[in-house]
């Protein structure tokens, strides 16, 4: 005959149904409440789903002070690894154009090289062999829609350029050159950094360009209100970065592993994004061209500094950052006096100066000294391209460790 139990074994057994019933309350709380591990965090992060309607609603985030909260730390960069040296690296061209655009020069300059390839899209005409979904965002969206379409067979170095090919924001010590650019650029130095900036000079876009946390707009930077927007739209689990810096102009070199550090469905929601945007061409192209160095690196802020951009990336080392600051001040004062000189010039030319012996003489003075200083600059600038031809001193200067063998 089985014994009913006793009372004081039906309290224990009610005691430990509340005991287990707290402890399975409590985890739920804990759950609900705690912060989302960082691994978690990435797989939520990597996919942002885009908006149906192309004007996404998320939540502006707080400006923080600390702008690289977690984006570089879910998908560290390792510096690539070069190869043996005297082995060649594969190199992808990729322009955008219009159908006036005249890039005959790529084919020109580059067409007997092997190892250089490239992609022309047509921005502006639907029919031809290679163009965009649509002519929107100026480069972005050709350059989003190389990486989509090629992003399983990509070259060991790829370089993001515009049509044309002399322009201002080219690096005057390659004469502002887009063949230079390319000629020079090394693929070594693009691997070890992933990505790479083809302008070494910081002005315009370093070192602190964008503020898109500024409430007051910019006459000189009108996309800067429209950032933090764009910013939570593209960036969702991301804090607001007090500063958005690199140089201008969205031209750059970036490795196969270093776009592949991202996954493919991230670059389709950048595009999408791009494609359903109400923002007009030209600030959603700004927008990318100070967010390039976020996605590519996670870091806010990408300014080398010249003389290494100069000297690692295209084989020009004055020697130090020293000899390059001298370098450029003695560029600045033949600048001056060649300023000086043309308007004594202009003064003569119109009647309006009467040379007398004094103003001849200062004439004749200023065309002396521009003559001497545009030859040392030219004498220096040949010697700094001798120095960056030599592997090991081009290492040196820019305090990269270099034995006997090793390449670029």
């Amino acid at each position: 005959m089985t014994r009913a139990p006793d009372l004081w074994t039906l309290n224990m057994f009610s005691c430990g149904r509340w005991i287990a019933s707290s402890f399975i309350t409590a985890a739920i709380l804990i759950g609900l409440f705690a912060p989302i591990p960082a691994s978690w965090q990435t797989l939520l992060a990597i996919t942002p789903r885009p908006h149906p309607s192309g004007t996404a609603t998320f939540p502006l985030q707080t400006v923080l002070d600390d702008p690289q909260q977690g984006y570089s730390a879910k998908r560290p960069f390792q510096p690539g690894i070069t190869k043996p040296a005297g082995e060649n690296y594969t190199k992808m061209l990729v322009i955008p154009r219009t159908h006036a655009e005249n890039v005959d020069w790529i084919d020109e300059n580059f067409g007997p090289d092997a190892n250089i390839d490239w992609k022309i899209y047509v921005v502006d005409q639907p029919d031809a062999p290679l163009h965009p979904p649509q002519n929107k965002g100026h480069e972005v969206m050709v350059y989003l829609s190389y990486i989509i379409d090629h992003y399983d067979d990509l070259s060991d170095v790829n370089i993001f350029m515009h049509s044309h090919r002399h322009a201002w924001h080219n690096n005057d010590l390659l004469g502002s050159d887009a063949v230079q650019v390319v000629s020079r650029l090394s693929s070594e130095r693009v691997l070890r950094e992933g990505y790479m900036n083809l302008r070494c000079h910081w002005d315009p876009g370093c070192p602190g360009w964008m503020n898109p946390g500024n409430i007051e707009e910019d006459v000189n930077k009108q996309e800067e209100t429209m950032l933090a927007k764009s910013w939570s739209e593209l960036f969702p689990l991301d804090a607001i970065p007090n500063v958005l810096a690199q140089p201008c102009c969205a031209q750059f070199a970036i490795s196969r592993d270093r776009i592949r550090g991202l996954p493919l469905a991230r670059y389709v929601a950048f595009r999408e994004w791009l494609l359903k945007t109400n923002m007009s061409d030209y600030f959603s192209g700004r927008v990318f061209e100070y967010i390039w160095q976020f996605i590519f690196t996670g870091k806010n802020v990408v300014c080398s500094r010249e003389h290494v951009c100069y000297c690692d990336g295209f084989g020009i080392c004055f020697g130090g950052e020293k000899e390059y600051d001298v370098y450029n001040e003695k560029l600045k004062e033949r600048t001056r006096m060649e300023e000086e000189l043309q308007e004594l010039e202009d003064l003569r030319n119109n009647g309006q100066q009467d040379f007398a012996l004094p103003e001849e003489r200062k004439y004749i003075e200023l065309q002396e000294n521009i003559e001497s200083l545009r030859a040392w600059c030219e004498r220096e600038k040949d010697n700094a391209r001798a120095r960056g031809d030599v592997a090991e001193y081009r290492a040196r200067e820019v305090g990269r460790s270099w034995k006997d063998g090793d390449g670029f």
